[in-house]
C-alpha cells in the first residue's frame, strides 16, 4: 500500500466499550452514511478508503465484543490497535463511570500505548439535565488520562458528528499531540523545541536571529503552499506581540515568537498544521529525521566500514571554529550543548561516546577530540552520524557526507589501504593494562587505582605519522568476560583492522591468557576469512618481568611470523610509540598476520594445487604439440600416398 506524506500506510481503529453503548451502530453509520435498527451485535472489519479523509490514509475499523467468552480476541485487537475508540452511552452515566473503573485499567494491564478517543454515543437519547455533570467528568478525564486525545459526543441515529469521531481517531495517529506538548508542564516538549529551533535557523537565511517578512513568507509557502499577504503578516506579528513581548523585534519574528505561533496551532486544536511544518523539514512522529532524508551509503560486505568524507570534515572544522568563541581550541560543555541544541538530544552524553575522546586538563573537548568523536560515531552508527550532521546545519548533499571504504580483504591482497579511520580490538586478561592503553591514547595520566572493565569501551584520537599525515585510531577494549561471546559471532573480526593482545609482562597467567587469546583470534580469522594483523603488547615494563614470558613471547611471535612484543610502561609514560605501530600495521594489512597451523596447511595445499596446475598445463602443451605434429605427419603421409598413386 502506498504510504502517505505522514509515512503511515493505514490506521487500525479498534472500538471497545460496554455492551449496549452503540459500538456497532456507530461503525455501521460511518460505513453506510445511514442508520439502521437492525445491526448485528458484532461487525466484521470495516474499511474506509484513503479518500474518505484529507490525509489520504485508509482506516480499518475493528468492532469488539464485550462478552467474557470473546475477551481474549478483544484483548489481542486492542494490543494491535493504532488508536482505541472507547464508547459510553450518553443516556447511561454508569457506562461513562465504567471508563475509569474498568476500561482504562484494562488498557493499562494490557500495556496498550495507543491514543484513546472517548466517544459518547446515543446523544439523541440523553437527558439534558445530565449535561453539566458529564461535561465536568469529561474535563476531569482529559486531565487525568494522558492517553485520551479527544472526547466527543455523537448520534448514529441522526448521524451527528459520526464522521468527526473517526476523523479525530485518524488525526490522533497521524498528528499526535504527545510528542509536541507536555501536559504536566503545559509547554512544548524539549524535543519539539529543538526541532523548531533547527527549522528557525534554516529559515533565518541572513542569520540575524529573526525572520523578516520575506523569510516568514518563504516559510509559509514551503509548509502550506500559500503565500502570506502583507496584511496577514502584520496581523501575525500583532497577535505574537500581544502574547510574547520578545516575540517581535526590529528585524522580525524571533524564536520565542516562532514558538508562540506553533503553540497556538495546538491550543486551537490544529496539530495537523504543526505536523505539516515538521514533516516539510523531514521529521517523523518521534521528532527525528525520516530515513528518506538520510541517504546512508550501504556496505556490501561486513569487512567494509563507513567514514566521513573530506567535505564533511571540512564542515566540522568550520563548526568547531564558530563554536570556539574564545579561540582556545577547545569546546566547553556549554558550547557542545549549543552544538546539539537543534538535534533531538546530544548523542555524546552516554556510552559508547562519553569519555571516549581527548579532552584538555579543564575537561574541555579538543579539536582532535571533536573530530575523532565524529569519526567514532560514523564508524559505529553511520545513520546517527549523518542525522546529527544535518541537525547541526550541514547543508551539502547528504549523500556526499559519508563514504564506504574498500573491503579489508581487498586491502590485504593489494597490500595497501586508503582508509583514514582504523579500529583496533584490544584483548587481554584482567589487570593486564588494557584500560591504561586506552587512557594514554587520550592523554590521561596513569592511575594506580584499578576499576574492572565490565563492558566494551572505546578511546579514539588522531595519530600524526611521518610526513605529516594524520589517521584516526579507535581502540575498542574487549573485557576478558566477553571474549567467548564476541568470537561466537562469525562476522565480529570483519570490522577489525588490527588486534592487539595486552599482557602484564610480570605475570605468568596474564602472558598465558594473551597467548591463548592470540591463538583463538588467529584461528577464528582462518576459519572465517577475516584475518587481521596482530600485535603483542608487553605492558607494565617497569615491573620485574616474568622470565618465561620473555622467552615464550619471542618464540611465539617468530613461529607466527609477527612482530616481536612491544614493551610499554604507561606508569613511566613510556609508550614506545605503540599507537604509531598499530596504525602502521593497519596501513600494511598484509603484514603481521599470524601463520597458524591451519593457515600453513592451507597455504601448502594451495602451493601444491598451483604446482599441479602448472604441471598439468605443461603436460597439456607438450601433449598438444605432439598430437599436432602427429596429425601433420599423418597428413603428409596421406598426401605422399595420394601423389604416388597418381603418378602410377
Amino acid at each position: 500500500m502506498t504510504k502517505s506524506v505522514t509515512g503511515q500506510s493505514g490506521v487500525r481503529v479498534v472500538v471497545a466499550g460496554d455492551r449496549g453503548t452503540g459500538k456497532s451502530s456507530l461503525i455501521a453509520a460511518i460505513a453506510s452514511d445511514s442508520f439502521s435498527d437492525d445491526v448485528p451485535s458484532l461487525l466484521p472489519p470495516t474499511l474506509l478508503s484513503a479518500d474518505f479523509f484529507p490525509d489520504n490514509v485508509p482506516l480499518t475499523i475493528i468492532d469488539t465484543s464485550s462478552s467474557l467468552e470473546k475477551q481474549n480476541k478483544r484483548n489481542e485487537e486492542l494490543k494491535g490497535a493504532d488508536v482505541v475508540v472507547l464508547t459510553y452511552a450518553c443516556n447511561d452515566s454508569q457506562s461513562f463511570l465504567r471508563l475509569s473503573s474498568y476500561w482504562f485499567r484494562e488498557l493499562q494491564s494490557l500495556e496498550v500505548k495507543a491514543p484513546v478517543i472517548v466517544v459518547g454515543c446515543k446523544l439523541d437519547l440523553r437527558d439534558e439535565s445530565q449535561q453539566v455533570s458529564l461535561e465536568r467528568l469529561m474535563t476531569q478525564l482529559l486531565q487525568e488520562r494522558k492517553s485520551v486525545g479527544t472526547c466527543i459526543e455523537c448520534s448514529a441515529a441522526t448521524l451527528y458528528q459520526v464522521p468527526e469521531v473517526f476523523y479525530f481517531a485518524q488525526k490522533a495517529v497521524l498528528h499526535p499531540v504527545d510528542p509536541l506538548f507536555d501536559h504536566e508542564s503545559q509547554a512544548l516538549t524539549d524535543q519539539c523545541v529543538r526541532a523548531l529551533r533547527r527549522i528557525f535557523v534554516l529559515c533565518d537565511r541572513d542569520m540575524d536571529d529573526a525572520l523578516n517578512d520575506a523569510e516568514l513568507n518563504d516559510f509559509q509557502v514551503r509548509c502550506f503552499n500559500a503565500p502570506l499577504q502583507p496584511s496577514e503578516i502584520e496581523e501575525v506579528k500583532t497577535i505574537v506581540r500581544q502574547k510574547v513581548v520578545e516575540g517581535i523585534n526590529s528585524h522580525g519574528l524571533t524564536f520565542p515568537g516562532f514558538m508562540c505561533i506553533h503553540n497556538m496551532f495546538l491550543r486551537k486544536g490544529r496539530p495537523e498544521a504543526f505536523w505539516s511544518v515538521l514533516r516539510n523539514f523531514g521529521y517523523d512522529n518521534d521528532l527525528k529525521l525520516m530515513d528518506d532524508f538520510l541517504p546512508v551509503p550501504s556496505k556490501s560486505s561486513p569487512d567494509q566500514s563507513v567514514e566521513l568524507t573530506g567535505e564533511a570534515v571540512e564542515f566540522l572544522n568550520g563548526i568547531f571554529r564558530l563554536l570556539d568563541t574564545d579561540k582556545d581550541r577547545a569546546l566547553r560543555p556549554a558550547e557542545v550543548d549549543k552544538l546539539f541544541c537543534t538535534a533531538p538530544e546530544s548523542p555524546w552524553n552516554d556510552a559508547p561516546y562519553k569519555d571516549a575522546a581527548e579532552r584538555t586538563d579543564m575537561g574541555y573537548l579538543s579539536l582532535n577530540g571533536f573530530l575523532s568523536q565524529w569519526a567514532l560515531m560514523t564508524l559505529l552508527d553511520p545513520l546517527c552520524s549523518l542525522a546529527n550532521l544535518i541537525y547541526i546545519g550541514y547543508s551539502g548533499n547528504p549523500a556526499a557526507a559519508l563514504r564506504v571504504t574498500r573491503r579489508r580483504s581487498v586491502d590485504r591482497k593489494r597490500q595497501a589501504t586508503k582508509k583514514n579511520v582504523f579500529q583496533c580490538y584490544v584483548f587481554g586478561s584482567k589487570k593486564a593494562g588494557k584500560s591504561a592503553l586506552l587512557d594514554a591514547l587520550l592523554g590521561r595520566s596513569f592511575s594506580n587505582s584499578y576499576t574492572p572493565t565490565t563492558a566494551q569501551k572505546f578511546a579514539t584520537n588522531a595519530i600524526e605519522l611521518i610526513g605529516g599525515t594524520r589517521k584516526t585510531l579507535v581502540l575498542r577494549e574487549i573485557p576478558e568476560s566477553e571474549v567467548s561471546i564476541v568470537l561466537s559471532n562469525q562476522d565480529y573480526l570483519a570490522a577489525c583492522d588490527v588486534a592487539v593482545f595486552v599482557y602484564d609482562s610480570s605475570d605468568q597467567y596474564s602472558w598465558k591468557k594473551s597467548r591463548d587469546l592470540l591463538e583463538k583470534v588467529a584461528g577464528q580469522g582462518d576459519l572465517t576469512g577475516y584475518r587481521v594483523p596482530c600485535l603483542l603488547i608487553a605492558a607494565k615494563d617497569d615491573l620485574t618481568p616474568y622470565p618465561r614470558a620473555v622467552q615464550d613471547s619471542v618464540k611465539v611471535t617468530q613461529e607466527l611470523g609477527i612482530e616481536a612484543p612491544i614493551h610499554v610502561s604507561m606508569k613511566l609514560g613510556d609508550s614506545s610509540n605503540v599507537y604509531n605501530k598499530i596504525v602502521r600495521a593497519a596501513e600494511h594489512p598484509h603484514l603481521s598476520i599470524p601463520e597458524t597451523e591451519i593457515g600453513k596447511k592451507r597455504k601448502q595445499y594451495h602451493r601444491l594445487l598451483q604446482n599441479s596446475l602448472i604441471f598439468a598445463s605443461a603436460f597439456y602443451v607438450e601433449f598438444t604439440v605432439g598430437t599436432a605434429m602427429a596429425v601433420v605427419g599423418l597428413a603428409a603421409c596421406r598426401a605422399y600416398a595420394v601423389k604416388k598413386n597418381s603418378s602410377a
